[in-house]
Order: structure tokens, then C-alpha cells, then sequence
């Protein structure tokens, strides 16, 4: 089995007006999703990012992030396991994150 990525992608405004309960809601549907990973044994981590945006750095300095015109944001990830991209697809096809963004699978690629 290979290792891949599942990045998060959202639009910030999709959970504008998102009530408590509404999030506690969808944070239960990702929860479950997870352990669905984990019973099968293609789960390998997943991390939620916090949502003020980190640091961008580059050569010229710091910088807070994301721009104000940011249309999109990274939002977490979950690492799985699968035998190819087809599979790993398949798993983020699954994912309830796709009700609020989309998903960008990558394949991660170990060095000795």
C-alpha cells in the first residue's frame, strides 16, 4: 500500500453561517469518517489546520495569511492508505468534506 494525502480545500465563507450546532454536526460526520478509515486499516493520520490563516514566508519576509481576497484555503488533511490513486480516490469520495470544498489527492513519496 502507498501513503497519499487527502488535502481539504474549502471556500471560508462556505461556514459563514454555520450555527454551533450545525458544526458540531459536521465535525460528527468527519469523526465517523475517520473511524471508518482506521476499522479498515487505510487511515494513517488527519489534522485540522486552525482557521487563522498561519504565516506565509518567502525570501522577502513574512507575511500573515490567507489574503483577503483568498478564495480558497487548506483547511486539514487526512493521510490513507491505498494500493493507487483509483483507490485513494475512492476513499476521498467518501469524505463529507466534499459537501463544503474539495479535495486534492496526492501521492506522498518516502526518500531512504
Amino acid at each position: 500500500m502507498q501513503q497519499y494525502l487527502l488535502i481539504l480545500r474549502e471556500n471560508p465563507a462556505a461556514f459563514e453561517h454555520i450555527s454551533p450546532a450545525e458544526m458540531q454536526a459536521i465535525v460528527e460526520r468527519y469523526v465517523a469518517w475517520g473511524h471508518s478509515l482506521a476499522e479498515r486499516g487505510v487511515m494513517a493520520g488527519g489534522i485540522k489546520l486552525a482557521d487563522e490563516g498561519g504565516r506565509h514566508v518567502r525570501t522577502v519576509g513574512v507575511t500573515d495569511g490567507p489574503y483577503a481576497e483568498t478564495k480558497e484555503v487548506v483547511g486539514g488533511f487526512f493521510e490513507v492508505l491505498a494500493e493507487d490513486y483509483d483507490g485513494a480516490v475512492a476513499l476521498a469520495q467518501e469524505c463529507p468534506h466534499l459537501d463544503y470544498g474539495w479535495i486534492e489527492v496526492r501521492r506522498v513519496e518516502t526518500t531512504p
